[in-house]
């Protein structure tokens, strides 16, 4: 089951103004975003034990696999740059 998307007014009042170039932008990058994610990569970065460390504790704290909170932030600020973008 799909969570249901709840709006401010303020969102909605915003969409308002977009061109149609602005909301088949908006279209085709919830289409590209919410596809089959296909094949996953193996990435390895460096980041200091401290932080890591922290974030680890953060995640468990929330009950959620810390490399999953990383691919859980990595989508939500695409999605914010995206309704950035948009909103150019």
């Amino acid at each position: 089951m799909k969570a249901v998307q709840h709006f401010t007014k303020e969102y909605l009042e915003s969409c308002k103004s977009l061109n149609a170039s602005q909301i088949a932008t908006f279209l085709e990058d919830f289409r590209e975003l919410h596809r089959d994610p296909g094949k996953s990569k193996l990435v390895s970065i460096k980041i200091p034990e401290r932080l890591l460390t922290c974030f680890r504790q953060r995640a468990e704290l929330l009950g959620v696999p810390y490399q999953t909170q990383i691919k859980i932030l990595m989508s939500e600020w695409l999605e914010g740059q995206r309704a950035t973008d948009s909103q150019s």
